[in-house]
């Protein structure tokens, strides 16, 4: 296709925060995740003894947030500004209006649905409905949609102040230093690479290997730090933003030894450390290719083959679109520049 124009494909921008605040709504959707809770980094020791250890008005808490899912309520809150610290988040909560609540806990699903979203929040029972048929196919929205809109609004500021300042003061305090340090260390490192990258291949190294690229209704991309939720990522919608909770890398938990190197890094250097991969990736920097048609060509067995991608897949390299496999935009361009900023340390 002949190009007729000069003008450049327009991309988002990144924007960089990290908080302590942050960090203790993530835990507290961590603690109340039950389906997610095994796969996290930290073993389920761990979050055993954290409920052992804390008090009964504190499991309370969080057992209404396990059944309302007001984790989300959490983190919509902390998306309104940039709280200084916890009295201030405290104070904030207090001051607003039962219309203002509800209609920053309701999730941004689109700029169509905002004027059935400020319906909801005054109560109108039809726009409540389109929001949680918009929201069918999400495991918790509907339900969490119709709880916001319908619940009682003191008992609500109540226990988002509670389960928040309890948990601060309970659970995150026992490390808030050395925790503190770990989100800063991230932070800082991914505002100095934002220097060498662009806004989608910074998004994708500080994931570990998201590909998103520029949606029209998106301006701004948000990265916020999270050492809870390892090795997970996690997404949110916000208007004209999107939001990506990523996880901290190695070396910022570990910020004195030059030498440890981002896991990321390492797992797509593991998974090119094989011949039969290194064909795949060959092949498929040519053009995308389905699982018979790499088989065929490299007269290998499709179960063995199949096993290669899955590693190249874990690694961030290589992904599925359609039916066939490809290389994931940008992948071996950003594996050289990590490269370079690791040895560069």
């Amino acid at each position: 296709m002949l190009q007729l124009t000069s003008r450049k494909r327009e991309t988002y921008n990144v924007h960089l925060t990290y908080s302590l605040l942050w960090e203790s709504a993530l835990g507290i959707a961590a603690i109340t995740n039950k389906k997610l809770i095994n796969t996290l980094e930290r073993p389920e020791k761990y979050w055993g003894e954290i409920k052992k250890s804390i008090s009964d008005g504190l499991l309370e808490q969080l057992e209404f947030v396990e059944q309302n899912n007001t984790w989300k309520s959490l983190l919509q809150i902390l998306h309104q500004r940039e709280f200084k610290d916890l009295s201030e988040f405290i104070i904030y909560i207090n001051g607003l209006q039962e219309t203002e609540l509800r209609f920053i806990c309701l999730p941004f699903i689109g700029k169509d649905y905002q004027n059935y979203r400020e319906k909801a929040a005054q109560g109108e029972k039809s726009s409540v409905e389109k929001l949680v048929q918009a929201t069918a196919n999400n495991s918790f929205f509907p339900t969490y949609i119709e709880f916001i809109s319908q619940c009682d609004i003191v008992l609500l500021k109540e226990h988002l102040i509670q389960v928040m300042s309890n948990w601060y003061k309970e659970v995150l305090e026992r490390d808030v230093a050395e925790t503190s340090i770990i989100l800063k260390n991230d932070y800082e490192a991914k505002k100095k690479m934002s220097n060498k990258l662009t806004p989608e291949e910074l998004v994708q190294w500080a994931t570990g290997g998201v590909t998103y690229a520029p949606e029209p209704s998106v301006h701004h991309v948000l990265l916020i730090p999270q050492y809870i939720y390892r090795p997970w990522n996690i997404e949110a919608d916000m208007e004209e933003t999107k939001v990506f909770y990523y996880p901290v890398a190695n070396e910022s938990i570990t910020p004195n030894d030059k030498y440890t190197p981002n896991n990321f890094l390492v797992l797509k250097h593991k998974a090119l450390g094989d011949e039969a991969r290194l064909r795949i990736v060959k092949l498929l920097s040519e053009e995308n290719r389905t699982l018979q048609e790499i088989t065929d060509q490299l007269d290998i067995g499709k179960s063995t083959i199949h096993h290669h991608l899955k590693i190249l897949r874990a690694a961030k390299l290589v992904e599925i679109v359609g039916s066939k496999y490809c290389l994931k935009k940008g992948a071996m361009e950003l594996l050289f520049k990590e490269l370079e900023v690791y040895l560069e340390k």
